[in-house]
């Protein structure tokens, strides 16, 4: 599918055009093919953050999948798209909303997807949500860990061993990602890895979501800043973003 997609090149990172829909179309036929498939859950911070990290980069122009998640994204590509000629991004796909239907779809389908990440015992409780949502789900196996090098190895095992086909990483960015990235040719059998940042918080309830009207004013991220104010150093993405847009579309013009 995403072979057949034109992504939409914001700071000259790929992000795909797709809907929540499309996204999980993606999936199955990701899903349907002998080998793993990367998906990152790309927002204004991704993108600022491989402007100054080459590997990072890297691993979202080789990504499978990258999807719009973040409001800015979907603004920027209004911007920069009607002047480049490009297609524009139709809607937002937030990874913690995407984390529901995933586990729906490995109902529906039978796929036992991993969940790997976050703090001690956050991804276990996770698995308890999304299986009382979704009864048919059969979770491979949980596990906090970290990406650091000393635990790789025995991850990798692990994963392996549960008979896994679906790996949910919540490192956060861009850890996840390159975890994912440098161990895709050594996890037999899982078809799609996605990073997913902090979502197991959000279904456990250990962090909350903006209310609706806040995401539909674009203001979610300030909502996380009030409510997680020691995210503040990395919140200053958004505005070096806003300005390097406006930059952009200027010298376009």
């Amino acid at each position: 599918m995403t072979s057949q997609l034109t992504p939409v090149e914001i700071l000259n990172t790929p992000v795909h055009p797709v809907t929540m829909a499309g996204t999980l179309t993606a999936v199955q036929q990701f899903m349907a093919e002998p080998r793993l498939h990367q998906i990152c859950t790309t927002n204004p911070e991704f993108v600022m953050a491989a402007q100054r990290d080459p590997l990072f980069r890297q691993i979202l122009q080789e990504a499978d999948l990258c999807i719009p998640d973040g409001v800015g994204l979907i603004v920027a590509s209004r911007w920069l798209g009607r002047r480049a000629g490009q297609p524009l991004l139709p809607q937002r796909v937030p990874g913690s909303e995407l984390v529901y239907h995933l586990a729906g779809l490995c109902a529906q389908e039978g796929w036992r997807p991993f969940l790997l990440g976050a703090a001690e015992g956050v991804a276990a409780k996770t698995a308890r949500v999304f299986q009382e949502k979704y009864p048919a789900l059969r979770i491979a196996g949980t596990y906090a860990g970290s990406p650091a090098p000393e635990e790789n190895e025995a991850i990798v095992q692990m994963i392996n061993e549960s008979g896994a086909n679906m790996l949910l990483v919540a490192y956060g960015a861009p850890k996840q990602d390159k975890w994912i990235y440098r161990n895709q040719d050594r996890l037999t059998a899982v078809r799609v890895a996605i990073g997913v940042g902090g979502s197991f918080d959000f279904v456990t309830g250990k962090s909350t979501r903006a209310p609706r009207w806040v995401q539909n004013l674009g203001l979610e991220w300030l909502h996380r800043l009030l409510h997680e104010p020691w995210r503040w150093r990395r919140m200053l993405a958004l505005p070096r973003f806003v300005l390097y847009i406006l930059w952009q579309s200027t010298l376009g013009k």
